[in-house]
């Protein structure tokens, strides 16, 4: 049950604790921004969404610009907190690759479309969006580098390169698949583009007996 499912529940007029309306408050701007957008949401459809006064939304976010950044923040540190569970699950390389496509795939097939906040937002012109999207890009680009450096003989430089490359090839071809109307299963587009993305990546040297390393993997 979502936290608007649960204030609608209660009785008119019951007070929530603090944290649960703010939730619950989030929970409606999210899905009137991913359904309208940034610049066509208000914030009365916001309130109305939620079923409070728009006093009561002011009392938790001063404006429509920190309620979406607060929104952001989140969304940003669950795709960043996929991609290191989607790494740290095994020490074989060539299943984190395929596990890294599947947190990217799992993000963006979400039933709640936050990841269009992220990925597609039409407030990407705004500094403080920007900045958090290219954080979080940057904050999951760095995860995928440093396995890559410490699995092969590529300097800083290059194995980030490559971990962008990575983050990039998953970002887009599973918003790509989403806008195609799920035609693939989603674990089979899932499998090939882990299949595309390791076949370049076992092209590096590995460091010798490491898992998944190019002496041991099979395609």
């Amino acid at each position: 049950m979502t936290a608007i499912q649960e204030a609608q529940e209660r009785p008119r007029g019951a007070r929530l604790p603090r944290s649960a309306r703010r939730e619950q408050l989030l929970g409606a701007a999210q899905e009137v921004f991913v359904a309208q957008g940034y610049h066509a949401a208000a914030m009365d459809d916001i309130a109305d969404r939620a079923g409070v006064s728009k006093p009561v939304l002011y009392q938790h976010f001063p404006g429509k610009l920190e309620l979406y950044l607060a929104l952001l923040d989140k969304h940003c540190d669950a795709l960043v907190e996929s991609t290191r569970e989607a790494l740290s699950t095994t020490s074989d390389n060539k299943q984190r690759v395929a596990n890294t496509m599947e947190a990217y795939f799992n993000y963006v097939s979400s039933e709640s479309g936050a990841f269009r906040l992220v990925f597609e937002s039409d407030l990407t012109n705004e500094p403080a969006v920007r900045e958090r999207v290219e954080r979080a890009s940057e904050a999951s680009a760095t995860l995928v580098s440093k396995v890559i450096q410490e699995d092969t003989d590529l300097p800083e430089a290059e194995s980030k390169l490559l971990a962008a490359g990575v983050c990039g090839l998953a970002q887009i071809t599973a918003r790509y698949w989403l806008s195609q109307g799920l035609e693939i299963p989603r674990d089979e587009a899932v499998r090939l583009v882990a299949s595309l993305s390791w076949r370049g990546l076992k092209g590096f040297p590995m460091h010798a007996g490491e898992p998944g390393s190019e002496g041991s993997a099979q395609d």
